[in-house]
């Protein structure tokens, strides 16, 4: 067993895991913030994607006793009350998602991007979105998104 100590979404949390603990794991399992998803278990989906310390990152990819000290944002800290994140409204709007299972770790990743390559060109949208599959829609709307959010966060 190991002990974790790290801040989700701003709040200070402690664990005790198996030192084989997924951080998604301890995201969804003790933390109980399911809005993380698990998707393939392989790292190729994105669906879990959260910030670790500020920098996008595939919670299954990386073991809990790893991000022991980090900052941890997971999709439910995006919004600010009842105010939703620019990239989360942008999502919203343009229609973006469909079943909704892939939204939590694209809008992670979204907004990774979006911070590294503020102004981005269809292209680098394009490569931006490359790790996170959305099986539901043909990423149209989802390019949208990333356009409409880009204008807003300039603002």
């Amino acid at each position: 067993m190991a002990k974790v100590e790290l801040k989700i979404n701003g709040k200070a949390h402690s664990y005790d895991v198996e030192d084989r603990t997924l951080l998604v794991n301890l995201i969804r399992d003790h933390a109980q913030l399911t809005g993380t998803h698990v998707g393939c278990d392989t790292s190729q989906c994105g669906a879990c994607t959260v910030h670790m310390n500020g920098v996008a990152v595939k919670s299954c990819t990386v073991l809990a006793v790893q991000a022991s000290g980090a900052d941890i944002t997971t999709i439910e800290g995006m919004a600010k009350g009842d105010k939703l994140h620019p990239v989360q409204q942008a999502f919203t709007e343009c229609h973006a998602l469909q079943c909704g299972f892939c939204t939590p770790g694209m809008i992670m990743a979204v907004t990774g991007f979006l911070k590294d390559n503020p102004k981005p060109t269809d292209e680098e949208i394009y490569h931006g979105l490359e790790g996170n599959i959305c099986r539901c829609t043909g990423y149209i709307n989802i390019v949208k998104a990333v356009k409409q959010a880009s204008k807003a966060m300039a603002k």
